[in-house]
């Protein structure tokens, strides 16, 4: 009878014993399984959202808020100072502006209006936006009118003039072409695109024209962006707007994308050193930190968890088969009497030890396969409850930081929920390698035993 077969017999010698160590070992290797999907799982979330979320950085003229506050606007140079920071991977330019309709009863340019001087700042197309009860109540403070003098008048029509056409520069998680072609932003030519809402308002479409700082501007095409705001804009190169708004060289928003999330407060504090006090610079830091930060949590918990399954049923199987080796003494020694060699004698208890662990780990994995998302579940609940309560200190800020953390939040808090675990055949390999080393580590101790075992000394002490 071949080794092997011989050892694959011998566990099954004792039927409840068998029975009681592969359950055992079902559970300790369950738990690595859990454990390890757990830890993929989320590493995986965490390279999501390292990669995508949380990387970015708005540098914004100091005291310069959109159109409130006052200032002095950024230059281009400026943004090549910045671009030429270690980490920084890309940096996106803008300057906005507003337009009023020329034959607008209002003088101002609306709400909270802080537009360039240029007299000439004013369009032949009309918002799509209602004024309603807000924008007359702004206009009305804007012009220092008293609630009886309020005029109605046309909502101003906001212009963003940018260097790349990204979701980031315009303020939204959506961007769709509906119709014709994007502009290209690096041009200085007199085009446009306009918000789907603006174009149905003034009937305008591709390859229409309209006015704008007295000049004829050409539509190239019309976006949906998702929302009623945006939709109701013009997007157009940003050396155009500068050059009709008499703003050369000016912008009025920087946002740098990191190469990576790690680097965020790196190059935050690298552009408040370089850019001095003239800036003003926010980051999604603190909301991308309070969010990778349960993960990272879970990550821990599932490393400890991991390893201390592994040595519990390498601990097991030592045991056992410590116990095995000496109840067996005699058989040993009479194998060894018969012309057994020591690795052959080895052999067949390590064999013995491989089908206890395997037979272990093919309940284990069905363990984990049923155990996996509810455990997974259980951790996500802990750290999403965390992530609420640091989420909802940080709304109590105003301003670009603290609606960041809310938006951030509130998807991180989706992003939790939608982690799911899923048993692959890599995990199952990995489940089956784990069995074999915990067979061979827990073997280990017992085969010394056996290669110092001698005939003579056992036959007589039997």
């Amino acid at each position: 009878m071949g080794i092997i077969t011989r050892g694959i017999k011998n566990a099954f010698r004792n039927g409840i014993r068998t029975l009681s160590i592969v359950l055992i070992l079902a559970l300790a290797i369950g738990m690595a399984l859990v454990m390890l999907l757990a830890l993929k799982t989320v590493d995986a979330k965490i390279a999501s959202v390292k990669s995508s979320v949380g990387n970015t950085i708005t540098v914004n003229p100091a005291g310069v808020r959109g159109f409130e506050g006052g200032g002095t606007l950024l230059t281009d140079q400026n943004a090549t100072d910045v671009n030429s920071i270690a980490h920084v991977a890309s940096v996106t330019e803008t300057l906005s502006d507003r337009l009023r309709n020329e034959n607008s009863s209002n003088t101002d340019n609306g709400p909270g209006g802080n537009s360039s001087n240029n007299s000439n700042s004013t369009t032949n197309l009309t918002s799509p936006i209602n004024p309603g009860s807000f924008g007359n109540r702004q206009q009305q403070f804007s012009q220092n009118q008293s609630d009886n003098s309020a005029q109605s008048f046309s909502m101003p029509i906001s212009v963003t003039g940018v260097n790349q056409l990204t979701t980031a520069a315009l303020g939204t998680n959506q961007f769709d072409v509906t119709t014709g072609d994007k502009i290209d932003p690096a041009s200085s030519d007199n085009v446009a695109m306009v918000g789907k809402d603006l174009a149905t308002k003034n009937n305008l479409s591709v390859g229409s024209t309209f006015t704008a700082y007295s000049q004829t501007i050409k539509v190239s095409g019309i976006y949906d962006a998702g929302n009623t705001f945006t939709n109701a804009g013009i997007i157009m190169p940003i050396k155009t707007i500068q050059n009709l708004s008499s703003q050369a060289g000016q912008i009025n928003n920087i946002i740098v994308t990191t190469d990576s999330i790690d680097n965020v407060s790196v190059v935050t504090e690298a552009i408040k050193q370089k850019l001095g006090s003239a800036v003003d610079v926010t980051s999604a830091q603190d909301a991308s930190q309070s969010a990778i930060a349960p993960l990272e949590n879970i990550k821990t918990i599932s490393t400890y968890s991991l390893f201390g399954a592994l040595v519990a049923g390498a601990v097991i199987i030592l045991l056992t088969m410590m116990m095995i080796v000496r109840e067996r003494r005699r058989e040993i020694g009479v194998l060894k009497a018969i012309g057994s060699s020591n690795l052959g004698v080895m052999g067949q208890f390590v064999a013995e030890a491989l089908t206890l662990t395997l037979s272990g780990a093919i309940v284990g994995i069905i363990i984990g396969f049923f155990a996996a998302n509810p455990i997974l579940n259980v951790l996500l609940t802990n750290s999403e409850t965390a992530t609420r309560v640091s989420g909802s200190a940080g709304r109590g800020g105003f301003g670009g930081a603290g609606q960041a953390l809310m938006r951030f939040g509130g998807g991180m808090s989706n992003s939790l929920r939608d982690i799911h675990a899923i048993l692959n055949y890599q995990v199952i390999l990995y489940g089956l390698a784990a069995a074999i080393i915990i067979a061979i580590l827990g073997s280990a101790i017992p085969a010394l035993i056996i290669s110092k075992i001698r005939p003579a000394e056992v036959m007589r002490a039997e």
